[in-house]
């Protein structure tokens, strides 16, 4: 009798030795499929232009259909200032949109995680941060807009200092500068012009700029809007969403590349420091660089690649066309700057002219 009940207690052992193995074994499983990122939670903070986070969004719900993608729209400095401001405890766990100059002060900043991803190659070293805290998605220039209703190629200014003639005044409409990296970058491109070690002079050409300017729109959907109804004929901003708004939302709006060349952005994606979710954010980023997905990104939202794999052929017609002529800019000196600048105009030029 005493052997029966040992045995039988020697039995329930076991059992409960493998009944804890395979949760172990469950747990594991669990895990890996976390570390994977094929589940769970994902929180993106975006610059980039709603056309093309909708169209994203489907494509990666598609494939990843159980990971929970939330998604925070607004200027690229208020997303520096965001993760800046989170730094111990992130909100965020991918930043996907801004220039190379935000990028390069938030890996200074050491907001930002290293990250080797499949396409490292493909990127060329000046489109990315040496330590991989940061790649450059695609390629932007900043070119003059126009409202295309009033103005074409052949009518509107052909180049920066022509924004300046009296002609214009009262014809320019800006998207707010200090919220925006795209302006920013637009402005300190134009005082770095002038001269690099002076920038008084840039400050001078800012302050005709603004003797010209109507009105600062506090957003891009205001911008649109006021350039649509004809308040103003013209604007500095970026060719892919000019070209995103005049092609996919019908709105009258065309560019003209300055003959002197254009400031080329790198426009930017990178995984925000600790990251409660950097496992998806991994996924998200490969995603995001695909080839296939730059493809269709170039087919529909316009984009200038980064990589420098893609076969030619498969890009489309208005790809293979177009001609960039970049002005000459040290981007480390852009970067280094930036903020001094843009404050010295906000703070002395902008509305005083």
């Amino acid at each position: 009798m005493k052997k029966k009940v040992i045995f039988m207690f020697m039995a329930i052992f076991v059992l409960v030795l493998l009944a804890a193995c395979g949760g172990d074994d469950a747990s594991d499983g669990g895990s890996n499929g976390d570390a994977e990122g094929e589940s769970g939670n994902l929180i993106i903070y975006t610059a980039r232009d709603q056309t093309v986070v909708d169209k994203v969004l489907e494509m990666f719900n598609e494939k990843y259909p159980d990971i929970q993608v939330d998604v925070l729209t607004m200027g690229a400095q208020e997303i520096m200032e965001r993760v800046r401001g989170e730094k111990s405890n992130p909100g965020g766990d991918f930043w996907w949109g801004g220039t190379q100059s935000a990028f390069m002060q938030a890996a200074d900043e050491d907001l930002l995680e290293s990250f080797t991803p499949s396409f490292d190659e493909a990127i060329e070293a000046e489109h990315k941060d040496p330590e991989g805290r940061w790649y450059g998605e695609m390629l932007l220039p900043e070119v003059i807009m126009i409202n295309s209703d009033v103005l074409d190629k052949e009518t509107g200014p052909q180049d920066w200092d022509e924004l300046l003639d009296e002609e214009w005044n009262d014809e320019i409409i800006i998207r707010g500068v200090l919220p925006s990296g795209t302006m920013r970058t637009i402005y300190s491109a134009m005082i770095y012009r002038q001269d690099s070690n002076d920038p008084e002079k840039g400050y001078a050409w800012l302050e005709e700029l603004d003797a010209n300017t109507k009105e600062y729109a506090q957003d891009p959907t205001n911008l649109y809007l006021k350039l649509a109804r004809q308040e103003g004929t013209l604007s500095l901003w970026n060719l892919q969403d000019i070209l995103i708004q005049a092609h996919a939302n019908n709105q009258p709006f065309d560019y003209i590349y300055p003959e002197s060349g254009a400031p080329i952005l790198v426009d930017a994606a990178g995984i925000i420091k600790d990251a409660k979710n950097k496992a998806n954010a991994e996924l998200f980023y490969e995603f995001l660089f695909d080839s296939e997905t730059v493809v269709e990104l170039s087919e529909e939202t316009f984009q200038i690649p980064s990589r420098n794999d893609i076969d030619p052929d498969a890009m489309p017609d208005w790809y293979n066309e177009l001609e960039l002529k970049e002005l000459d800019l040290d981007w480390e000196v852009l970067s280094e700057n930036e903020m001094d600048w843009m404050e010295h105009w906000d703070n002395n030029i902008k509305g005083q002219n």
